[in-house]
């Protein structure tokens, strides 16, 4: 095996074979010879190993804003996935930033090109043009703002900034759809179906008025046209693998088990997991809330288990279960491991950068419109 000073592998199985010790002490070396041009990303719900060696944590946006922020940094590696690398480019590299720069790029990689989001993946962006085609013969689509989620591909993010709608977050997706609505009579809203649902359902809008649309279903995504016409969301057949697995019965397992025990979920869960919910909220209201609680506080927490865990090891005066008995990680998340990070920095470092995520121009630009519309609503 080469050592830390010989030119990288341009393949990453001879990495596979080395232990964590000596792939965190490798990676430990290109950024101490690369210093702060580099910059390393972990969301949340990465490996311990992986955000061990993060200069920055948190969630998506929160990263790449933090990122784009850095008048340093000239190459970003993401420890996430790929919509997460998307977005950090649209930001570092947005006009007034190149400007700065002088025209130089940040460079954005992603350690392992697998590392994708099943709920991003579940809407493409002809799936929501044939959407919005369909629904343009049964509805005014000029009075119809949609509205993406950050978990989503830049292209959907394009199609909103279009077409007059907003991006939003976990913790602003109330803020974001009242901002449609005082635009339009109707909001559409994807790709996760839950985190739509539930906060729709909070600002009073009952279900019968949010009807689902199936992109594989032809005939109007499976909707009559009254159910669209009288539709005041109308949310996409999406979901996030991982919180979509939590489940009534997990909840009344752990009230039952653990009394006195409060349940904190990610709004991404199902709605009858929702409301059965004391607390929920965003990632990072979730480390928050288990961070200012009192010691002693028992917890069941619905949200991905990496995450979870470490809230266990930095909380030993609270009690914190993962709220279903079954356990249930991201697996695309999972992909980045120290051996793809390690690859991808010695490769960078020797001028042969792999897996670069670069959105092109048009693309940024309309994705930009939507994420500053995102930023402006309180």
């Amino acid at each position: 095996m080469p050592t830390a000073a010989e030119p990288a592998y341009p393949d990453v199985k001879p990495y596979k074979s080395l232990a964590n010790e000596e792939l965190s002490a490798r990676i430990d070396a290109v950024r101490a010879e690369l210093g702060p041009r580099l910059l390393i990303l972990g969301h949340h719900y990465q490996q311990d190993e992986v955000i061990a060696h993060a200069d920055l944590r948190g969630d998506s946006y929160q990263l790449s804003q933090m990122a784009a922020d850095s008048s340093d940094c000239r190459a970003i590696a993401f420890c996430g996935v790929h919509f997460m690398a998307e977005t950090a480019d649209i930001l570092a590299n947005r006009p007034e930033k190149l400007a700065e720069r002088g025209g130089e790029r940040v460079r954005v990689i992603l350690p392992d090109m697998a590392a994708g989001c099943s709920m991003a993946d579940m809407a493409a962006i002809g799936q929501i043009e044939d959407a919005w085609d369909q629904l343009s013969e049964v509805i005014d689509t000029e009075r119809l703002i949609p509205v993406t989620y950050i978990n989503s591909a830049a292209s959907l993010k394009a199609f909103v900034g279009r077409h007059g709608g907003i991006v939003c977050t976990s913790s602003n997706a109330k803020a974001a759809i009242e901002w449609a609505f005082g635009r339009g009579d109707r909001v559409m809203f994807f790709p996760d179906q839950h985190l739509g649902r539930n906060t729709a359902a909070g600002m009073g809008i009952g279900n019968e008025l949010m009807p689902v649309w199936d992109p594989y279903d032809s005939d109007l995504g499976g909707n009559t046209e009254e159910e669209l016409e009288n539709s005041k969301v109308i949310l996409w057949k999406g979901h996030c693998s991982v919180h979509q697995m939590f489940k009534p019965e997990h909840v009344a397992m752990f009230r039952e088990q653990h009394p006195g025990i409060k349940i904190l979920v990610h709004p991404e869960c199902p709605q009858n997991v929702f409301e059965l919910a004391d607390e929920y909220g965003s990632t990072g209201k979730i480390i928050n809330t288990v961070k200012d609680a009192p010691a002693g506080t028992k917890w069941a927490i619905g949200t991905e288990l990496h995450l979870v865990n470490r809230l266990k090891q930095e909380h030993p005066e609270q009690e914190i279960h993962f709220l279903s008995p079954v356990v249930c990680m991201c697996a695309t998340m999972y992909r980045i491991d120290l051996a793809h990070l390690c690859w991808t920095l010695e490769n960078l470092r020797d001028g042969n950068p792999l897996n670069t995520v670069a959105v092109d121009e048009e693309t940024s630009k309309w994705s930009l419109v939507a994420l500053e519309r995102m930023l402006e609503v309180k």
